[in-house]
This record gives structure tokens, C-alpha cells and sequence, in this order.
């Protein structure tokens, strides 16, 4: 693996971290302005809805500018919308801003990926960033939350600030392929590579497999806002942050044991991983013990790391040997971004119906296991060989 891929695992690392500190800071700030149970879920959306709006342009940016520029500026991006919070501009709009600034970022990142890494070292580079960026989330969940208990400005400074650093360090980073710029519609030509990479060989599972797996963990993450105040009589940010630890560790254990397990040509292994992490959902749903449910969603989150990281370094590559890896993963975010909308959604339509958060993991669980056995259609019976 090139050298390079270290000040990118840093630069990843710092913003990620702040991502999911402004995050909890959010939750935190609105569980002492706003009662109302779809406001967290309204915040979630804005954040996910900008990937979705902006995916015809994103993937494009990625691959016909310098990446490192493209990474800059998403941090400064990310940067505005810690400010807007501090001074008190609308949470979901400010939120919003750091989605736009995600969007941006996440082609780029990704994008990067097959050209610091050889084939054989794909998976590999996709586990270090994963296993990175998992850790960055745990810690930015652990800190945010225990800061903006404290003070909810001190934890927005410190968000701003790592936000800044992180776009420095992007600028150690090469420039990377620049390929042509589309000279047709942005927007007619993201429908067309939308329909041309459903016709390459094996992308329909790599689409569709991570679209389940980010609807799952938005929906996941959602529920648990409010199951572990009602189940565990949790009160915090701080005491939420703490359960989710235990579905992020088991993440970066999962990542990490992926290069061992599930090589690019065996990619349909990933499946037994879903079914794995369904069934896990479904028992945290019985639940009601505090250390069960850590160990469970430790379980959760191994499945959902072994899942997941394939099928990230599959789409790289498929990326890079046909439009682009920037603009296969601006896809693959669009389709990821469609799918949590529709879980947030969905959920947020269920609890305004009076479901109760137990019953929606209980059907959670169920979704993916039907979801998967569909996906798994679309693979290729040579592929499905283990």
C-alpha cells in the first residue's frame, strides 16, 4: 500500500471523530430544547438527505478534481455548519450543512482507495479505514455526548477545531487520478451510470447489500435513541453514547477480521454475516438487561463489520475499472442515503402511529433477513460458491 494512505487514515480519522461528536452534541442539545419524538429523527434526515440530493454531483467532483482540494473544502463545509450550531441557527438546518460537507467527503475517501491499494491489498486498506473510522465514531460518541453534557459551546469548539485540523491534513495527500469532466447533464449522467452499474457482474449485491446494511444501522441507531430510555432508563446523551460503544467496538472487530475471511472472490460470504446480524437484532429486541444488551449489540456490530467491508472494496473496484471509484461510491452513498431515509422513515411513521421502539426492532430484524435472501438473488451462481 502507497505511504499516503496514512495521512488519509489521520485526515479520516479527525473528521469522522467530529462527525459523531457534532452528532451527540445534537442529540444533547435537543433533548433539553425539544420533546417531541420525531425531532431526532427530522436532524438525522437533514444530515442523510444531503448525500441523496447531491449524489449526481459528488462522484463527478471527486473524480475530475484534485482530491486533496475536494477534502479540504468538504472539512471547511463541515467547519460552517459547527458554527451555525454555536450561534444558535436552526439545528436541522445546521445539521444540513455538515451533511453537504459529508457528501462531498465521502466519494473522495472511499474514491481514493483503489489507487493507494493494489487489488490484493483492497480489502485490507477498506478494514483500516473502516476499523479507523468505527474507532473515530466510538470515541467521537463517548466524547461528544460527556462534553455537550458539560457545555453544549465547548463541545461545538472542539468540533470546529478537529474539523480544521483535519482538512490540514488532507493537504499531504497526492492529488490522485483526474478523470474528464462530463460534458453532457450532471443529472443525466447519473441516471445512466445508475443504470449501467446495475448490468456489471456482481454490483446489484454490492448496491443493494450496502443500502440494507446503512438502513439497518440508521434505523438501529434511531430506535435505540428511544429504547434504552424506555427498556434501560437511560437519561442521557452520556449513558446512550456508552451502549452504542459496545455496536461500534464490535464493528472494528469485525473489520478487522475481514481480510482473513471474505476475500474480493468470495464476496457472497457476506450474506451469512446479515443473517447473522438480523438474528441478533431480533434477540436485542427481547431484551431488557443493560449487559446483554452490550454483549448483543458487540455481536451486532461484528456481523455488521464483516458485512460491510467487502462489499465497500468490491464496489471500489468495480468503480475504478469502469466511470470512476469517486462516482461509484457517490452511487453507492445515493442508494445508502435512499435506504436510511426510508428506515428513519418508516420507523418515524410507526412511533407516530403509537409503535412502540420494541416492536419496531423486533420487525427491524425480520426486514433484513427477508432483505438479504432477496438480494442474494442477484448473484451470480458462479459467485455464490464458497
Amino acid at each position: 500500500m502507497n505511504k499516503h494512505i496514512y495521512p488519509l487514515l489521520i485526515a479520516q480519522f479527525l473528521s469522522a471523530l467530529a462527525d459523531n461528536a457534532i452528532l451527540f452534541t445534537v442529540i444533547a442539545l435537543v433533548m433539553h430544547s425539544h420533546n417531541e419524538s420525531w425531532y431526532i429523527p427530522a436532524v438525522q434526515s437533514a444530515f442523510t438527505l444531503s448525500y441523496v440530493v447531491l449524489a449526481p454531483w459528488v462522484g463527478e467532483l471527486a473524480d475530475t478534481h484534485i482530491k486533496s482540494h475536494v477534502l479540504f473544502i468538504a472539512n471547511i463545509i463541515k467547519a460552517l455548519g459547527a458554527i451555525c450550531l454555536l450561534v444558535n441557527i436552526e439545528p436541522i438546518i445546521a445539521y444540513c450543512i455538515v451533511g453537504v460537507g459529508a457528501a462531498i467527503y465521502n466519494p473522495v475517501k472511499y474514491g481514493i482507495l483503489p489507487e493507494l491499494a493494489e487489488h490484493h491489498y483492497l480489502v485490507k486498506a477498506n478494514s483500516l479505514m473502516e476499523g479507523s473510522t468505527i474507532l473515530a465514531i466510538l470515541l467521537g460518541m463517548l466524547l461528544g455526548a460527556k462534553v455537550a453534557d458539560y457545555s453544549i459551546p465547548f463541545a461545538l469548539m472542539g468540533c470546529l477545531s478537529l474539523f480544521l485540523i483535519s482538512a490540514f491534513v488532507t493537504t499531504f495527500l497526492p492529488k490522485g487520478i483526474i478523470k474528464p469532466v462530463t460534458k453532457h447533464s450532471k443529472l443525466g449522467a447519473f441516471l445512466t451510470e445508475i443504470k449501467a452499474i446495475f448490468t456489471i457482474n456482481g454490483a446489484t449485491f454490492t448496491i443493494l447489500g450496502g443500502g440494507l446494511f446503512w438502513l439497518t444501522a440508521a434505523t438501529l441507531r434511531v430506535i435505540l435513541i428511544v429504547w434504552a430510555p424506555l427498556i434501560l432508563l437511560m437519561k442521557n446523551a452520556t449513558e446512550i453514547a456508552e451502549l452504542t460503544f459496545f455496536l461500534a467496538i464490535g464493528i472494528i472487530i469485525g473489520a478487522a477480521m475481514v481480510p482473513k475471511l471474505i476475500p474480493l472472490e468470495k464476496i457472497a460470504r457476506t450474506r451469512f454475516a446479515a443473517y447473522l446480524m438480523a438474528m441478533f437484532i431480533i434477540m436485542l429486541s427481547l431484551t431488557n438487561d443493560l449487559w446483554s444488551s452490550r454483549g448483543i449489540l458487540l455481536l451486532i456490530g461484528m456481523a455488521g463489520g464483516i458485512f460491510i467491508v467487502p462489499i465497500n472494496a468490491q464496489l471500489q473496484e468495480i468503480g475504478q475499472q469502469s466511470f470512476g471509484s469517486g462516482r461509484a461510491v457517490a452511487l453507492q452513498g445515493f442508494f445508502n442515503n435512499v435506504a436510511m431515509l426510508m428506515g428513519v422513515g418508516c420507523y418515524s411513521l410507526f412511533t407516530s402511529t403509537g409503535g412502540d421502539p420494541i416492536m419496531a426492532m423486533l420487525l427491524l430484524g425480520f426486514f433484513v433477513i427477508i432483505g438479504t435472501m432477496l438480494i442474494s438473488l442477484s448473484l451470480p451462481n458462479n459467485r455464490k460458491r464458497l
